[in-house]
């Protein structure tokens, strides 16, 4: 199989053609280099079977050409991170959208397979126990800028189901739950990426708000996995898909984690969400899927333990200090 992959040069982008290519695939990235790096594909690049694009997901002429020659598309472009959805809300909107406008009509107009990328933060305010990809989606006020990016990722599901039912186009939209590894970057407010690197060039570690929010995270690996599984599976289409872990962890514990792992002499200090985000965000208290769908679907769930994870980023985060101090 030949899949296109928007998005191909980030991190999960990078991390999905790995996957892909180890199971016989070939694949073409398009990307436009905006939050993706050539650096997260180098080491595909010398592959015949990969071919990468420069260019963006929004151009539909671009991606029905490179669709064309493919049996289907990963659709992961797409504007993410707090920090940006805070402080260019307009510009992550209209990106997103037109991102998935472009690929959606490409891909139901030839009949192509489509996995879209879609993310828990369609979930909204909900709280108190495990979300479910039937669940209604509690939105909050359009004054916060964080809902913009749900409602956002949202939309595209709804015109996604909504070719789907007119088309018949093979298609899974897959809601990722905090997915971490190696190659994520911490300079959109990714918590993770930007704990460890405070952590192992030992300078004060931030947590945002009180700390005892929960999230559960994924190993990048085992979503790409799954969503590659899922992939193969289009007699089962149509679905809407909760793909991450369910172990829940709060952000103070994820921070005293990352201190040990790092062997950090970083203190940790906490910051009022306010003062870190002072419009256009809103704390959620706890997120947690109900993986039951995928554990059907799959026979298996994400189960990298979060100590595992954590400590391949702090390599990682060490091999780059080491480089750059020469």
């Amino acid at each position: 199989m030949r899949y296109l992959i928007t998005g191909g040069a980030g991190f999960i982008g990078s991390h999905l053609a790995e996957r892909l290519l180890a199971e016989g695939d070939r694949v073409v990235l398009l990307d436009d280099l905006s939050s993706g790096t050539l650096h997260n594909i180098e080491h595909l690049l010398a592959s015949p079977r990969v071919s990468f694009c420069r260019g963006s997901a929004q151009d539909p002429q671009l991606v029905a050409e490179l669709l064309s020659d493919c049996d289907g598309v990963f659709h992961l472009a797409a504007s993410v991170g707090v920090r940006q959805v805070v402080e260019q809300a307009r510009q992550v909107f209209e990106n997103n959208l037109a991102c998935t406008h472009a690929v959606l009509n490409a891909a139901s107009s030839q009949r192509k397979l489509l996995v879209y990328a879609s993310s828990s933060e369609v979930y909204g305010k909900g709280c108190g126990r495990s979300f479910c990809e039937d669940d209604d989606l509690v939105i909050g006020s359009t004054r916060v800028a964080r809902w913009g990016y749900a409602c956002s990722k949202a939309m595209g599901e709804w015109l996604a189901l909504a070719h789907q039912r007119e088309t018949g186009m093979a298609l899974w939209i897959v809601r990722l739950f905090n997915t971490v590894g190696p190659r994520q970057t911490g300079r959109h407010g990714m918590v993770l990426p930007r704990l460890v690197g405070q952590a192992v060039r030992n300078e004060p570690m931030t947590v945002y708000g009180d700390g005892h929010q929960t999230r559960c995270f994924a190993h990048v690996q085992d979503v790409a996995k799954a969503m590659a599984t899922l992939a193969r599976r289009p007699q089962a289409s149509g679905q809407v898909v909760n793909v991450g872990n369910d172990v829940e962890v709060t952000i103070q514990a994820l921070a005293r984690l990352v201190r040990r792992l790092a062997n950090s002499s970083s203190a940790i200090l906490t910051v009022p969400l306010g003062e870190a985000y002072p419009v256009g965000f809103e704390e959620i208290p706890r997120r947690i899927p109900d993986l039951g769908r995928l554990r059907r679907l799959l026979g298996e769930v994400p189960t990298t333990p979060l100590a595992d994870i954590v400590g391949e980023v702090v390599a990682e985060h060490r091999r780059g200090l080491a480089i750059a101090n020469g």
